[in-house]
């Protein structure tokens, strides 16, 4: 057992240690720092779960995790330390000495072990040692599914995706713009928004005045959870150039497929002075490229864990991605066989698109205008919108955006709602032309870590019938 140690201590590295005369104990550290630094000899202090125990006749070998990283840290026990608390999934803090294993494996030697909580598994703890569970089962104890290999690899992906979204438009220049949850827009005019009143039927009878109905009485006008920030965006780019901004965005669809969600991460990007979509389809190919290069240099062991058969970099990331016209893309589905659709192209025929490909990511360009939103920017035979679709494997469309309507009088005849007169004031005054476009980072993870269901991209998925915790 270690003696008590003495309340000195000194840095080193930025790290923290205490020292009495005979050792220096480095206080606890994070398993992924342990791991990388691999300081042999070094006494250290570290916290986290048992993912699994084997007890043999003098020692007993614990593999710890605390989160921090796809690795797990082996530490061995000597048999006397060993209690009946310390089992899978309990949680430790273990002091001991680093060495290397015969097989060279970095491995802590314990000389102090404390179960800090006890997990015992009959009591109805959902997950087993050593047993692979189907994402449908995980799926169901949303508040414990984080401590399974899979869903904590695919959160500590996310995490990476994140900053390497704000590392990429940090170095391009652009501003993080918060653009807020609460809106009186349905950017997208399609009448799938969550509606927002106040609970309190007191708060609502002292709000109320005349002329007034219940879903204006709070804010004076009818208020939604965002499903875009894109026009926000647009208002923000006529003053500071090019701008992005990530969050959460809310869609009331009646669907529970493979590729929706009521919630979801929403990046955004709007850049100023941009007169062609080919200017927009290079920011966006170049963006995925960084993201997905970037990912596999931070986290090559997360995406192993995910799928230790799909894990290799995609073949598209030396390419470069297709374009095609709608009008194009219409025929060569027709070519395949495929049911023609007057409502655009379908799921099915996304996917059929990019497998046409050669599993290469496509821009679908130059879309009918009745089938886009009316800020799009109508092409010059006022038939079609400078807009894209991304097509991506697994998900079929992963990125929509446009060139924006930058005529005043032509955007005045498409105006939805006289709400939106701020919208076309804009154009009004010191006008610039724009484009822009919209990612859903719950796709994106998709596509990058092979993952069939969406619902398995974030932490608390939310569905129609389902809006647990």
């Amino acid at each position: 057992m270690l003696t008590k140690m003495a309340s000195h201590f000194m840095r080193k590295n930025n790290i923290k240690f205490y020292f009495n005369a005979d050792r220096i104990y480095r206080r606890y550290s994070v398993i992924a720092s342990v791991i990388k630094e691999a300081n042999v000899g070094e006494v250290t202090e570290v916290k986290g779960w048992v993912k699994n125990l084997r007890v043999q006749k003098e020692l007993v070998f614990a593999d710890i995790s605390d989160g921090s990283c796809a690795k797990k840290l082996q530490i061995v026990i000597p048999k006397n330390l060993k209690t009946d608390e310390l089992t899978y999934g309990s949680s430790v803090r273990v002091i001991g000495k680093l060495s290397k294993s015969p097989r060279g494996q970095l491995e802590l030697a314990a000389e102090d072990v404390k179960v800090l909580g006890e997990c015992v598994v009959l009591d109805g703890y959902p997950f087993n040692p050593r047993t692979t569970h189907s994402a449908e089962y995980i799926r169901q104890y949303l508040h414990l599914r984080c401590r399974t290999n899979y869903i904590s690899a695919l959160l500590r992906i996310r995490n990476a995706v994140s900053k390497h979204i704000h590392n990429y438009f940090d170095i391009k220049n652009y501003l993080h713009i918060h653009t807020p949850i609460l809106t009186s827009n349905d950017c997208e005019g399609a009448g799938e928004v969550f509606k927002v009143l106040p609970d309190n039927k007191d708060t609502i009878k002292a709000m109320m005045q005349q002329d007034k109905n219940v879903d204006n009485v709070y804010f004076g006008s009818k208020t939604f959870l965002t499903v875009s920030g894109q026009l926000h965006l647009e208002a923000m780019c006529r003053g500071l150039g090019n701008v992005y901004t990530l969050g959460p965005t809310f869609r009331a669809e009646n669907s529970r497929s493979r590729l929706h969600l009521s919630e979801f991460y929403m990046l955004e990007a709007e850049l100023a002075f941009c007169e062609n979509l080919e200017d927009l389809q290079s920011s966006i190919e170049d963006l995925l490229k960084y993201i997905f290069i970037e990912t596999r240099n931070t986290n090559e062991d997360d995406l192993y864990l995910i799928d230790k058969e799909k894990n290799k970099p995609p073949t598209w990331l030396d390419k470069k991605f297709i374009t095609i016209t709608y009008t194009e893309a219409k025929d060569i589905l027709k070519r395949k066989g495929l049911p023609d659709t007057e409502d655009g192209i379908n799921k099915e025929q996304e996917l059929a698109l990019v497998a046409h490909c050669d599993n290469v990511p496509v821009f679908i360009i130059r879309w009918p205008k009745e089938q886009k939103s009316f800020y799009m920017k109508e092409s010059q035979d006022n038939t079609k919108v400078e807009a894209l679709d991304l097509l991506a494997p697994i998900t079929g469309e992963i990125v929509g955006g446009s060139l924006r309507e930058d005529d005043y009088k032509k955007l005045k005849l498409k105006l939805p709602s006289e709400a939106l007169n701020w919208y076309l004031e804009l154009r009004k005054f010191g006008n610039i032309p724009t484009g822009g476009y919209g990612l859903g980072l719950e796709r994106l993870l998709q596509v990058l870590c092979s993952v069939p269901n969406i619902k398995d991209t974030l932490p608390f998925p939310r569905w129609p019938h389902n809006c647990d915790m």
